[in-house]
């Protein structure tokens, strides 16, 4: 039987409707790959707390409960493990996000998300990624 793997992650977009994506630092799996900042699901967190104590350890800001919406999810399968993630869109935070562990951070358009190199699970998040902002003129 596979391991499930629970991880959320956030689409962070700015004022001026850019994406943060994060570059997965050396020595971490899939070193060098381009995603959604966040993280593992800690057992007795929901989703929603995880992803804001993996935002405040990576990124170094805080965003509020209620300023996270969620918005799709991926489930894949890793070989491993099956991976199971939600994407919550945020556009309020407080703070300058940094790269707090050592992970090169971007901003970049919906259309620039298929120019970098990101996992497998979340390559079929780009073309939602692209039409939720796209129908949503962002």
């Amino acid at each position: 039987m596979t391991s499930l793997l629970l991880v959320s992650a956030a689409l962070l977009i700015n004022q001026n409707n850019k994406i943060l994506i994060a570059q997965r630092p050396e020595g971490k799996p899939m070193a060098g790959l381009w995603e959604l900042p966040g993280g593992k699901i800690e057992p007795g967190e929901t989703p929603e707390i995880a992803l804001q104590r993996e935002l405040q350890e990576e990124l170094g800001i805080h965003v509020s409960l209620e300023d996270m919406k969620a918005l799709t999810f991926t489930s894949f399968d890793c070989g491993k493990f099956h991976l199971l993630m939600p994407v919550f869109l945020i556009r309020q935070w407080q703070g300058t996000p940094s790269g707090k562990e050592n992970q090169v951070l971007s901003y970049i358009s919906p259309e620039e998300l298929e120019n970098f190199e990101m996992p497998p699970a979340d390559i079929p998040l780009i073309p939602l990624i692209q039409s939720f902002m796209h129908s949503n003129n962002l």
